[in-house]
Parts: C-alpha cells; sequence; structure tokens
C-alpha cells in the first residue's frame, strides 16, 4: 500500500457519511437494530474491530493458499506481502463501514476469543436482483472439521431469520463467481 493509500484511508476513516457514496439509499433501514454478535457451540460471530488485529493477521497469514480467491477469481487478497499495519488498515475500514451502516464485517471467533476463525462480510450491491452480497472465510486449518460449512449454513439462517435481506447473494458459493461478475 502506497503512501498515498495509507492517507485516503485514513481520511475515509474520519470521514462520518451516513451512507457510502455509492449508495443513494440507507443499505439497512435506520429502525433495524444491526445485530453484533451470534454464538452457537461452536463460534461467536461479532463486530470486527481494530482491536481484533492479532488474532486475524495471524489467521490470514497462516491460511494465505486457502484464502486466495474467496473475493472472486481476480482477488488478489490475501498477499504474501501483508503486512500487519495493513491489516489494521483494513480492519479500522471495516470498522468504520459498520459504525456508518454502510456495510458490516465480523469476526468470527471461538467461544474462548483465543483464536480467529474466520471473518464475515455483509456489502450492499447492485448486481442483478440481489440486495446484498455475503462472503466468508475460514482459517485453512479448521476447514476439514467442517467449519466452513457449518459457518455458511449459520449465516444463510442468521441472515433470513433476522436481517431486512429479501434476495441474499452468496458469490462463489450460492452463485458461481463467473456467473456473480457477469450480473
Amino acid at each position: 500500500m502506497t503512501f498515498f493509500s495509507i492517507r485516503i484511508v485514513a481520511i475515509l476513516l474520519i470521514a462520518s457519511p451516513a451512507t457510502s457514496l455509492a449508495q443513494s439509499r440507507p443499505f439497512v433501514p435506520p429502525n433495524f437494530e444491526v445485530p453484533t454478535v451470534l454464538e452457537n457451540q461452536y463460534f461467536r460471530i461479532r463486530t470486527l474491530t481494530v482491536n481484533d488485529v492479532v488474532k486475524d493477521y495471524d489467521a490470514v497469514m497462516s491460511s494465505l493458499g486457502h484464502l486466495q480467491g474467496v473475493f472472486g477469481p481476480n482477488s488478489t487478497w490475501p498477499s504474501t506481502d501483508l503486512t500487519f499495519e495493513q491489516d489494521l488498515i483494513d480492519l479500522g475500514w471495516h470498522q468504520k463501514e459498520f459504525q456508518n451502516r454502510s456495510s458490516f464485517a465480523y469476526t468470527v471467533v471461538s467461544l474462548d476469543e483465543k483464536r480467529v476463525i474466520g471473518c464475515l462480510y455483509i456489502n450492499p450491491t447492485n448486481r442483478g436482483d440481489f440486495d446484498v452480497s455475503i462472503t466468508m472465510w475460514v482459517r485453512a486449518d479448521v476447514v476439514e472439521d467442517g467449519y466452513d460449512e457449518f459457518l455458511f449454513a449459520t449465516v444463510k439462517e442468521w441472515i433470513s431469520e433476522d436481517w431486512p435481506f429479501q434476495t441474499p447473494g452468496y458469490p462463489g458459493r450460492t452463485v458461481e463467481w463467473a456467473k456473480w461478475l457477469s450480473l
């Protein structure tokens, strides 16, 4: 990340618009109480903050090959040269977007809060008939234990029951990336 990019991120973190520049209407209704936590017998999903950077960075860097493409076939995240500082900036960006109600990022942590298991991102979209784009990942060392499938099932149920979205899109899961990108 260049110095110019870091300055832009810092400026955006300081600004507090009610919605992102790309949105013409609020992402969620003003009276909707955005959930901050969901817990089950395996993990806790809670708001992602800068305070999660140490465990988040460990989860990302220990899973580089596994995470490539989680945000689409052309995504370069995470790169091998991702720094701790860049991850901190990313988390700050997500935290500010959550505060602005323009998108919602969650960390998925073990119940004892000792490890980040993954992350969940709920973002507005204009693709097709979808009103939300939902992506998520789990660290590589929990995939064989079924955490990816269980997280996906948990999130689908949570979105269906507790969120105001009518047509959620799960790119790379229920919608192939090629189709998603063509919408």
